[in-house]
């Protein structure tokens, strides 16, 4: 399973859809994922990559990390597991 198909199935769970109902285009708002919902996910990712997601859930607009579609945030894990595998 690639990185954009884990980041789905992981989104999906929170949305209690099946991964063939998410599509990129939809928002998590779309999908029915609350803030609750929202931050579960995140740390289902950082669990799931071994990365740490920059995101605070009182300020979401202030993170580095884009929440507004389901491709926005498969870019964002995959710049964050780019990033932190490259020594500095």
């Amino acid at each position: 399973m690639d990185l954009r198909d884990r980041v789905i199935a992981i989104i999906a769970e929170q949305a209690m859809l099946e991964p063939s109902d998410v599509t990129p285009e939809q928002s998590p708002a779309d999908l029915g994922i609350d803030s609750l919902g929202l931050v579960e996910s995140i740390f289902a990712i950082e669990e799931a990559f071994d990365i740490s997601v920059p995101f605070n859930a009182n300020a979401p607009e202030e993170s580095d990390f884009d929440i507004s579609s389901v491709a926005a945030i498969i870019a964002a894990v995959e710049r964050l597991v780019q990033e932190q595998r490259t020594p500095a």
